[in-house]
């Protein structure tokens, strides 16, 4: 089979998938997932036609996925992905580009320091900022908190990179009660410890409390958030961040979505403050809407981005390199995709405009789901400030059956989470394909269920 026949047969495929996601079951059912059994075969001995190879990939592939792409999946903090991104996406993986030097994609390269520059700008955050394209929120903290103990052990005359942390002088990190797993995953990969954190209490949103900051010294980090996992509460981070810097703390923003809420007027207030830290860390693939895998590490100071990113020249010398930013100085990864691509594709399709209706029309329908919920006599846990939702049905096995029957029914997709000792369905609205009809559909599902279960309680 030639490839031009090859790739419009798969782009067919992929059209009916998406043009047909709403009409199926959100979650895949058991047939669909039975039928993943016809993976398991012998290791081909001979060449396979490639189109029976995506023959047998979009039969028994497309019904096993979660319908996330969709407008009805109110998952963990998953968008779908905005057209020009998904379509800039293909043509990306055709170029295959390797989009660590300036020398293996001049387009990859070029587009990134666009695509940071438009970051920047719609962010509200510092012009001067280097940024680094990687795979998600986790390695977005990796690398900014590795930035922040370059820079803190820098100021203690201790070289880190040359030197690593045996005989270092000691980091103190101080991280809100609740820390997302990401940052104290980061945290245990830098050699920094998930145990050693000092953790400052919270209020009843989940917001680090800046009046319990403890007394600060030394070589300090100070990890905030801008969007709770579970509340989407924000940390308040100018009184942080100015007590913090009095003391010479570097502080870090795990933003994973919340940080997108600059974007949009109506909640830029959120994020009052955020913009005085020294770094932060944000998803193109949660409310942006690029495809998996999209995570941006920013740092104020490019410097120290790069110090602690950048291969010894030592070490590089094979590897062509300008004056000009190389992309993989600001990243663990030499070889990796060209990722830049969709994020510039989301900006320019979507606009300043189109960035703040997509936050704040999510918000909306997040409203909406806790108006509706409320009214049924479901408490709402949360202040619904942005698309975090956390709602409970009666006890908390009842409430883990509704999420169970909710998923398996199939007409929305809305996971679970303890927080602060209740039991919840989370419900997160982040999609661009989301509308007014797949909110009231999921609405009324979900009150249908819980009403199976609460009948008597």
């Amino acid at each position: 089979m030639v490839l031009r026949d090859l790739l419009e047969s798969t782009a067919r495929r992929a059209v009916n998938y998406l043009e047909t996601i709403d009409a199926r079951s959100v979650a895949p059912t058991p047939q669909a997932l039975q039928n993943l059994s016809r993976l398991h075969e012998p290791f081909p001995e001979n060449p396979i036609d490639p189109d029976e190879v995506l023959a047998l990939l979009d039969e028994v592939g497309s019904p096993a996925t979660v319908a996330s792409a969709g407008g009805r999946f109110f998952g963990f903090v998953i968008g779908g992905s905005v057209p020009a991104s998904l379509a800039a996406n293909w043509l990306a993986a055709a170029w295959d580009q390797n989009g660590g030097l300036i020398a293996t994609s001049p387009i990859g390269a070029k587009l990134e320091a666009v695509a940071m520059g438009w970051l920047l700008d719609a962010l509200h955050l510092p012009a001067e900022s280097g940024v680094g394209f990687v795979t998600c929120a986790t390695a977005a903290n990796f690398t900014a908190l590795a930035a922040a103990r370059h820079s803190v052990l820098q100021q203690m005359g201790w070289d880190v990179e040359a030197q690593g942390l045996f005989g270092a002088p000691p980091i103190t990190v101080v991280v809100g009660d609740e820390v997302h797993v990401s940052v104290l995953k980061a945290l245990s990969l830098l050699g920094l410890g998930r145990d050693r954190v000092i953790r400052v209490p919270v209020d009843d949103q989940g917001r680090m409390r800046a009046d319990a900051l403890p007394a600060l010294s030394g070589a300090t980090i100070v990890c905030i958030q801008a969007g709770n996992v579970n509340s989407g509460a924000f940390d308040p981070a100018a009184e942080i961040i100015a007590q913090a810097h009095a003391s010479g703390a570097w502080v870090h923003v795990d933003g994973a979505f919340g940080l997108w809420a600059a974007a949009a007027p109506a909640r830029a207030h959120l994020t009052a403050g955020v913009a005085d830290a020294d770094s932060w860390a944000t998803d193109g693939h949660k409310w942006l809407n690029t495809p998996y895998d999209c995570g941006l590490v920013i740092c104020r100071d490019p410097a120290h981005l790069k110090a602690a990113m950048a291969a010894s020249a030592a070490s590089s010398a094979y590897l062509v390199q300008t004056e000009n930013r190389e992309p993989y100085h600001y990243t663990p990864d030499f070889s990796r995709r060209a990722r830049g691509v969709e994020v510039w594709a989301a900006l320019r399709s979507l606009g300043r405009s189109g960035i703040a209706d997509l936050v704040e029309r999510t918000c909306r329908y997040a409203a909406r789901f806790a108006e509706g919920l409320t009214a049924a006599g479901h408490p709402v846990l949360n202040d619904v400030v942005i698309n975090q939702v956390m709602v409970k049905f009666g006890d908390a096995d009842t409430t883990r059956a509704v999420i169970a029957d909710l998923q398996a029914e199939g007409t929305c997709w809305a996971g679970g989470s303890v927080w602060q000792g209740h039991t919840v369905m989370r419900i997160s609205v982040s999609s661009w394909a989301t509308t007014e009809d797949d909110v009231e559909r999921s609405l009324e599902a979900i009150i249908r269920v819980a009403a199976r279960h609460m009948d008597g309680v």
